[in-house]
């Protein structure tokens, strides 16, 4: 059965985040090791611990929407619906499937959230909670906190009338939609799917209660340092925002329409720890169980890989349980072969948005063979293997066959994605 699967390729992608509105500004951040952490603007956060997040920058809803429509999104969905429109211009979709030859009832939406309309949600609850009089709400109150809503608003304006659906699985959640398309496509229920994730929690709610759970850095005199993966003096995640957007597509369906091919998926796997609500294996063990399933499913060894883009999100147990699975998977030696990067030391974690914005990136290390470098990591954690490369401080050149996309998530949630170059 699986050698009559389907190929699954890239023809499109898009971001919006905290260093760069766009894939280009995004990929030239990464590479320059910039960091998005700084002061909170949107919010006074002074009764908080956390006074810092990676917020999306210079972003002006109306200069994607008029201001009537753009009353009506979340800025979760807001985000969503621009890096969407980057990721479909990219791929000759911007005008609607049938413009491009494409049957409607094949195209779909799989588009995740952690979180949905948190902003929304917290400034109602605010509202009635401080008024005097009857209560009034906003007539797009619901539909703005709905976490299913970026889907269904992506699918409308572009007239995609196939499978349509928002995973979630907290920090894994764009991994999951990514994984979920391309079953799609390899089993033949769709000939594309626009896939990826959304989130904009940097909210009073959101940094407070990740701070209650002891998960965010407290680095408030040095923001932009605060996400230092692997560093002994690692204290937790900078909350970042924003989105990132996939096309997913048929080879051949590709190839017939004259789509630029920019990588192929090659497989990917999701599976659970089953061990803590917020904390992830010490070992790994279910980590490294979606890893092993993910090559499997890709065709690929662990000789295979080159590149890893890490969750490493900097939270003292989340980042050596990660490196403990590679470590499992790949063996000492085949550990020191890696190249290894944490890409949230620069854009902080974007919660379900993670995984899509970090699978962009891995599509453009492989296309240019760089590997984007971790930052602010001084001083490793000794806990470590002492053979590891975790591309410290600058950018590396390598030619890259394939490479794997991790992302884990509060519940125990596992997604892995593997990508490789389209020969």
């Amino acid at each position: 059965m699986q050698s009559q699967l389907r190929r699954v390729v890239v023809t499109g992608i898009g971001a919006l985040t905290p260093i760069g509105n766009d894939v280009h500004t995004y990929w030239q951040a990464l590479l320059a090791g910039q960091s998005g952490a700084a002061p909170i603007t949107r919010f006074d956060p002074s009764r908080l611990k956390t006074h810092f997040a990676a917020e999306v920058k210079g972003f002006n809803p109306e200069d994607y929407f008029d201001r009537k429509e753009a009353r009506h999104y979340d800025r979760a969905c807001q985000y969503a619906l621009v890096a969407a429109a980057e990721a479909l211009q990219q791929a000759g979709l911007q005008q609607g499937p049938t413009h491009a030859g494409v049957d409607p009832d094949r195209v779909g939406v799989i588009w995740g959230s952690a979180n949905g309309g948190m902003e929304t949600l917290q400034e109602g609850i605010a509202d009635y909670a401080t008024g005097d009089g009857p209560a009034r709400y906003n007539p797009y109150f619901i539909p703005k906190t709905l976490v299913d809503m970026a889907s269904g608003l992506i699918s409308i304006k572009y007239g995609f009338q196939g499978i349509n659906f928002c995973p979630v699985s907290a920090c894994a959640t764009s991994n999951s939609a990514l994984v979920a398309a391309l079953h799609y496509i390899r089993f033949g229920y769709a000939d594309v799917v626009i896939a990826g994730g959304s989130d904009a929690a940097v909210t009073p709610a959101g940094i407070g209660g990740f701070n209650a759970c002891k998960a965010l850095s407290t680095r408030n005199h040095d923001p932009a340092t605060a996400s230092r993966p692997f560093d002994i003096d690692r204290d937790g995640f900078v909350m970042g925002e924003g989105a990132g957007a996939l096309v997913l597509e048929e080879l051949q369906h590709a190839l017939r329409r004259g789509a630029t091919i920019l990588a192929e998926v090659a497989g990917g796997a999701m599976n659970g720890d089953a061990y803590h609500m917020t904390a992830t294996h010490p070992e790994g063990q279910g980590a490294a169980k979606a890893i092993r399933l993910a090559l499997a499913d890709a065709r690929l060894g662990p000789e295979d890989i080159d590149y890893v883009n890490a969750h490493a999100t900097g939270t003292p147990v989340g980042d050596l349980s990660e490196v403990r699975a590679l470590q499992t998977v790949f063996g000492d030696d085949g550990l020191a072969r890696l190249s290894i990067s944490g890409t949230k030391s620069q854009t902080g974690h974007l919660l379900g948005a993670a995984g899509a914005v970090e699978a962009v990136a891995t599509v453009l290390a492989l296309r240019h063979g760089a590997v984007p470098p971790t930052i602010n990591t001084q001083n490793l954690d000794p806990a470590l293997p002492t053979r590891l490369d975790l591309t410290l401080g600058q950018p590396k050149a390598r030619q890259i066959r394939a490479a794997l996309s991790n992302t884990f998530g509060f519940g125990g949630h596992n997604a892995i994605l593997a990508l490789k170059r389209y020969l």
